[in-house]
């Protein structure tokens, strides 16, 4: 097999890997067969030589199968020198790991390596010139660059100067301890000049946040560091970071702060405690906001300025800022309620929207209120509008308007393209819809279900294009394989489907479910097990594959669903019965590693204890330390897992032990919540301070029993309530805080209110419901930035009291839909967004603005809206008021319908279509051309008896329906009489 003629050139070699090497890419443990074939350590030398040299060529699955391989021929008799011995000079090159793995090291794990050897000869080949060189262009798991790092560094006196750059972002905290003023400061430089994570990317983390690990580092950095001169605080750059709120407190005067704004201001990633533990000290010193400079220099420290100050900022000084470019570029990692407040600021000193487009950073431009967007008679900047990132709400604005201003439809941005409306698009005419619509193909506009039907229809008014692939995917949800090509080539179709945005439809929706049964028939499943072909061909849509059809399909399956994020509790049991089966290349969970938990990442939300305590407590801290941070996994699902790393009993202790006091590295470690049981952690926490670390401790995953530790620990330090600064902390806690506890909180502003409601997870309607109660009680107003902290998610909470609080023209500066609220509030919130927009009501966007409220629009509102060509699709129409629909007539409807009238006909036989339909001329509806049948016919009374809601905003209602039907009762009455 090593002799094969030519073997040596990469052609020869390839082609003899597909196909007499087969068995190995395909089954690894083949390659133990050479040993039995007494290949020799220098012969497969070679062999692993001319497979590194098509290593590239490779796929990553083929990578790891003949990695596999070659793991096990150099350790199958158990032993870790099978290559390597000092003293056969044939074997002793310390160059191991080029040699006998090359490119193939970017799969082994560190329990690998610790296969190949014992630390200290692990330590020689790690420190081998040509070893460093191989690694230094590679790409290896993140736990083995660690590892590989810390054999590097770990060696006495071993001077980090002397580290390559490629080594630098991996060192531990325990590398970087008691150096040098002049060996930390060179540290901090290396790694700003190499490091990712010190430019704010790190793991695709927003540029806002730092690693645990990165974190410990840079706080090992400064701990280093004794004098903080403006000089050593520019020089840590992202390792400042590393500061505690004590350092900042005690050990930086004033003046060296002050002096070194130009680069504190530059740094991403101030956690809210130290940025307000600097600029409270500046501004306590005399630091003033006069002007837009003085501002701007505090640049990412603006998010420590609290609300008050924020508030008593000139719109001049903020207007001046935003307009600085270096200002500008440190605006994204803000809070949200700072970037709202810089925005509203702006807002009020500049009154035309292409200028306020213009003139809003980019970082500031999805906190624009949508009705500030309205360009009415002015043209918008198409450019200045591409050059923004928009939510979908705000792009509806100005849709119509960038339509018609704009003659190339390709020169717009995703951005401004998913505010598609169906009123802009059908003035467009047919030939430049069609080119639109093919636009938004090329450039993967996510467009919304009403958007996706409307688009939809109008693209199929002339039956279903030849050319449909060349429009959005996303449409093809609403068709069927038989609208899409002829017989035979469903499959295609459904190749289509799994590139599509699923999720558009909701899992129950009837459509998504028809889908998922098209596909399973087109396919010709044989009963319930399906292979690596139809998972392929199902795309997305094998995360609704029901229980049965997942164990049935057994491993075949798991790639797919740990795509899919969540799923029906009868989905997870079938996979949780499929993993701890053990018969699946992960074998039973007792047998796990490291890599099978990353394998298994999307899925690992779905373990439960029972498996969870059968995977070894090794893999499982070694996954927690370097992979979970940057999982998709919640604060929640982290605390399930830690629960399994702590000590089954508890140990009562009368005080907290010598070896597990809470120091500053403890409370940066995110792991913390192992160290800890919850007796322990009550002990530990007694002479410890959390305030000015609550934010990042409450991020880490502790057990419930865990929490309520800490939440007696903060009742004890605050017994008549929390401070306002920690209101925006209490995530984790909140499922343990009662509306009782919140009734004595303070929360003097609306920032205070917003901080606490964005809580993550976010406060239930219970507790909601008490905050805003009690922020009231304070006599605080309902104004733009409580309304928007409130926003669509609690808008409902509000009494009749509290909405009529509400002053109108705040509706202009908030976001709120009320449609899940009751009829009530739907009406009370409609009239003050009625009052809201009366000046935007003769424009096109008045009807994307009024929109959210319609609900509670009575019928004369809706008739004159169907004059005005607005295209409501039936998802708002089947919702309106309902004696307001029933007093709208056929061609009323029919106006306010539009493209999307008929969609009417699917409702026919469903409340409210069906009640309205019994209230209308037959001969009427028979104009509408949608087939819809049950209305009055001519010479027959259809005599109903509607069941309206009362309504406090029409109380003659039901009195005025009574006068309609007044003459059909007298006649039936005159009838009864003449018979009789």
């Amino acid at each position: 097999m090593l002799r094969v003629p030519g073997i040596e050139t990469p052609p020869v070699l390839f082609q003899w890997v597909h196909e007499g090497l087969e068995p190995f890419l395909v089954h690894p443990e083949v390659f133990g067969c050479l040993r039995a074939k007494d290949v020799s350590c220098e012969e497969f030398q070679l062999l692993v030589a001319a497979l590194d040299g098509i290593y590239s060529q490779l796929s990553v699955e083929e990578q790891r199968n003949l990695y596999t391989g070659i793991k096990l021929f150099l350790t199958q008799d158990e032993s870790s020198q099978n290559c390597h011995s000092e003293a056969i000079p044939a074997l002793n090159s310390t160059a191991w790991f080029r040699n006998y793995l090359g490119s193939f090291l970017e799969h082994a794990t560190v329990e690998d390596l610790q296969l190949f050897g014992d630390e200290a000869t692990l330590q020689k080949f790690a420190r081998d010139p040509v070893n460093m060189e191989m690694v230094g262009n590679l790409t290896l798991l993140r736990e083995t660059a660690l590892y590989y790092t810390f054999l590097l560094t770990s060696a006495p006196a071993f001077p980090l100067s002397s580290l390559p750059d490629e080594f630098i972002c991996y060192l531990s905290p325990r590398a970087v301890r008691n150096l040098s003023k002049e060996e930390t400061l060179g540290v901090a430089q290396r790694l700003g000049k190499s490091c990712p994570w010190s430019r704010g990317m790190a793991g695709g983390r927003a540029p806002s946040s730092l690693a645990w690990q990165e974190l410990q580092v840079a706080s090992a950095l400064v701990r280093n560091l004794e004098d903080f001169t403006p000089e050593v605080l520019g020089a840590l750059g992202q390792a400042v970071l590393g500061l505690s709120v004590s350092n900042i407190q005690d050990s930086i005067p004033e003046e060296h702060l002050e002096a070194a704004l130009p680069s504190l201001g530059s740094i991403q990633g101030w956690n809210p405690e130290q940025s307000r533990a600097i600029v409270d000290k500046l501004l306590l010193s005399g630091y003033q906001i006069l002007d837009g400079q003085s501002l701007a220099e505090l640049g990412t420290l603006v998010g420590g300025l609290n609300s008050s100050t924020l508030q008593s900022l000139a719109p001049e000084v903020v207007l001046e800022a935003i307009q600085l470019p270096g200002f500008a570029q440190r605006l994204e990692p803000l809070p949200s309620a700072v970037k709202r407040t810089l925005v509203e600021k702006v807002s009020s000193r500049v009154g035309h929207p292409s200028e306020l487009v213009k003139l809003i950073p980019s970082a500031l431009a999805s906190y624009i209120p949508k009705s500030l967007l309205v360009f009415g008679e002015e043209k918008p900047n198409v450019q200045d509008l591409n050059n923004k990132l928009w939510t979908r709400e705000q792009a509806a604005m100005f849709f119509g308007d960038v339509v018609k201003a704009e003659p190339d439809f390709s020169r717009l941005s995703q951005s401004v393209l998913q505010g598609f409306t169906c009123a802009a698009a059908s003035a467009v005419g047919a030939e430049r819809f069609q080119e639109l619509a093919k636009v938004m193909r090329k450039r993967k506009v996510r467009l919304g279900q009403d958007q996706l039907s409307c688009l939809l229809r109008m693209v199929t008014l002339h039956g279903i294009p030849k050319d449909l692939d060349s429009y959005p995917k996303d449409l093809l949800l609403f068709l069927s394989p038989s609208d899409y090509a002829a017989p035979g080539n469903c499959s295609q179709f459904f190749l289509n489907i799994g590139e599509a945005n699923v999720d558009v439809l909701p899992r129950e929706a009837p459509r998504r479910q028809r889908l998922l049964l098209e596909a399973l028939e087109c396919l010709q499943v044989p009963g319930t097990a399906i292979n690596s072909a139809h998972a392929g061909v199902l795309g997305r849509l094998v995360c609704d594959l029901p229980g049965e059809y997942i164990r049935s399909s057994g491993e075949n399956l798991l790639k797919d669903l740990s795509q899919c994020g969540s799923f029906l509790p009868e989905q997870e049991e079938a996979i949780r019965d499929v993993l701890s089966s053990g018969n699946t290349t992960f074998g039973r969970p007792a047998a796990w590693s490291v890599f099978t938990l990353r394998q298994l990442q999307g899925l690992i939300p779905v373990l439960d204890p029972r498996i969870l305590q059968q995977i070894p407590q090794k893999a499982l801290s070694t996954w927690l330390r370097n992979f979970a941070w940057d999982s998709p996994l919640s604060r929640e699902e982290l605390a399930t897992i830690i629960t399994q790393l702590l000590p089954r009993r508890h140990k009562r202790e009368d005080g907290c032990p010598a070896d597990k006091e809470i120091t500053e590295a403890v409370l940066e470690d995110q792991l913390m919540p192992v160290y800890y049981t919850p007796e322990e952690l009550r002990a530990c926490l007694r002479n410890v301070s959390l305030e000015n670390r609550l934010s990042q401790v409450l991020t880490y995953p502790f057990s419930n029993p865990q929490l309520a530790v800490l939440k007696d620990y903060l009742h004890e330090r605050y017994p008549n309530g929390y401070p306002e600064n920690l209101l925006s902390s209490l995530g984790a806690l909140l499922p343990i805080i009662t509306p009782e506890e919140i009734s004595s909180w303070k929360m003097s502003s609306a920032e205070t209110l917003a901080a606490f409601l964005r809580n993550q997870p976010q406060p239930s309607d219970s507790l909601a419901s008490a905050a805003i109660r009690r922020y009231v009680e304070l006599g605080n107003a309902l104004n733009a930035t409580a309304l928007s902290a409130i926003g669509s998610r609690y808008v409902c909470l509000l009494n009749a009291t509290e909405l009529e609080a509400i002053h109108p023209p705040s509706l202009k500066l908030a976001s709120l839909d009320p449609s899940a609220c009751s009829q009530e509030t739907k009406d009370l919130l409609y009239q003050k967004a009625k009052e809201a927009f009366s000046d935007q009501h003769h424009l096109p966007a008045y009807y994307e603005l009024i929109l959210p409220y319609l609900g509670g629009a009575p019928a004369a509102d809706l008739k004159a809206l169907s004059k005005s060509n607005v295209n409501m699709n039936i998802t708002t129409f089947v919702t309106l008021r309902r004696d307001s629909l029933m007093r709208l007539t056929p061609p009323e409807v029919e106006g306010l319908l539009g493209v999307n009238l008929p969609e009417l006909a699917q409702w026919q036989n469903r409340a409210p279509v069906r009640d309205w339909i019994l209230l209308q001329k037959q001969s009427e509806l028979d104009k509408l051309h949608l087939g819809l049948t049950g209305g009055t016919q001519e010479g027959y009374i259809n005599i109903v008896t509607p069941k309206f809601p009362a309504s406090s905003s029409a109380p003659l209602g039901a009195v005025a329906m009574a006068f309609q039907l007044l003459p059909a009762l007298l006649l039936s009455f005159l009838i009864v009489s003449i018979l009789s």
